[in-house]
């Protein structure tokens, strides 16, 4: 059962991927490694759904983040968002839990690229619990 279910939301967040409007990697701490295929489908003007698939000495970690709030800090071209949401692992055993997201993001004016820098604090729930306070990444994406 734990293996379809994980199958089914690693194809869910594969389309999402497939189907955003930022498309990217992410490099640094996360639930799976330290690189990550990266994307961001939006929700509105202030809210998104971002996604990761990471790759790494942890295994592979599959994060879902939902960023409810996604404001400008000044003008348009930077912005902070934070946002909650599930993570899976598979390090050689199944690992389920909650991962924070805090992150400013500049946007180049004129130009379909976008870095942001961000903070990850995870509780894992599942295998064994844990809280990791670490997780910092940087991220570099291009815009649809």
């Amino acid at each position: 059962m734990k293996k379809k279910l994980t199958i089914l939301f690693a194809i869910m967040l594969i389309t999402s991927i497939t189907y955003s409007q930022e498309i990217g990697v992410r490099f640094g701490e996360s639930t799976g490694g330290n690189v990550a295929l990266d994307g961001i489908f939006s929700l509105g003007q202030f809210s998104r759904v971002h996604g990761d698939i990471s790759f790494g000495e942890n295994g592979v970690g599959i994060d879902l983040l939902w960023n409810f709030i996604y404001r400008p800090l000044s003008g348009e071209a930077i912005k902070w968002y934070a946002g909650v949401g599930p993570f899976v692992n598979f390090d050689g055993s199944f690992g389920l839990g909650i991962v924070g997201e805090l992150g400013l993001e500049y946007r180049f004016i004129g130009d379909p690229i976008s870095i942001s820098a961000d903070w990850r604090p995870s509780f894992r729930i599942i295998d064994y619990t844990d809280i990791d306070f670490g997780g910092f990444g940087f991220n570099i994406r291009y815009i649809f």
